[in-house]
């Protein structure tokens, strides 16, 4: 059950057949079926909001079953999102630590006991929340398409350190490049609830400039993609635009 929502948070909802290569792979990894692994994944799109809001609708049938543990890991997203990870690495002969060694390398060898496992729960988190995100947008720029997996963040629209209950929710993480993630983290554009991008006057004031006309123009009052399962919360994007938009 706890690595069923692991993949199914990972998977976009069109990839729940159980011809997808993840769900094979991790039916192989419990000695499951593929199609009994992806019947569990579409009865856990029946307990996601996000899948009922849209008009669809998951597999009914086995809902009763798992949304206890939908509704214990919506209530303390950071915890158990570290522990499926650690069950996850189990089955695959290895430890979180050995799994995401390149995420934890430069956590000081000085840090140690309490310390240190509530730093490598933060490390894993965020690379977990970076591959639900990325997923969710095809593994391209929401604003330009760009596909390069080293240039793309998982860029919090409320930050990490400002919600502490919704720093893993899908809902609050947008794929974008590195400059357009940056440029949106220091409140130079935002987005209105549509999606559509917009501009603080502190980056219209470079107008005619070169790298404007280069980088920014074309992006000015595009849309962001329409992500395949998790949309940005219109009260986060509120929020971002109230908070950070336009501030020094």
């Amino acid at each position: 059950m706890i690595l069923c929502l692991n993949l199914y948070l990972k998977l976009p909802y069109g990839q729940l057949d159980h011809r997808t290569p993840a769900i094979i792979e991790l039916a192989n990894l419990m000695g499951r079926s593929a199609n009994t692994v992806s019947i569990r994944l579409n009865n856990y799109s029946s307990c996601d909001p996000q899948i009922q809001d849209s008009g669809r609708a998951g597999m009914e049938g086995g809902r009763k079953q798992c949304q206890p543990y939908w509704d214990e890991f919506d209530g303390n997203r950071e915890a158990l999102l570290f522990e499926s990870e650690k069950i996850l690495a189990a089955y695959q002969g290895t430890t979180v630590e050995q799994k995401y060694e390149e995420e934890i390398r430069d956590i000081p060898l000085t840090m140690k006991g309490e310390t240190r496992k509530a730093e490598v729960k933060i490390r894993v988190n965020q690379s977990v929340f970076r591959q639900v995100v990325l997923a969710n947008y095809g593994g391209k720029c929401a604003l330009t398409g760009i596909d390069i997996s080293d240039l793309l963040v998982a860029s919090h629209i409320i930050p990490w350190a400002d919600n502490v209950h919704e720093r893993l929710n899908p809902q609050n993480g947008i794929c974008l490049s590195n400059m357009y993630d940056k440029a949106f983290d220091r409140g130079l554009i935002s987005f209105l609830n549509d999606g559509t991008v917009i501009f603080s006057q502190r980056l219209k004031s470079n107008i005619g400039k070169e790298y404007y006309d280069k980088y920014f123009l074309p992006i000015e009052s595009a849309k962001l993609t329409i992500p395949r399962k998790y949309h940005p919360n219109e009260l986060f994007l509120e929020w971002h635009r109230d908070t950070i938009f336009n501030k020094k």
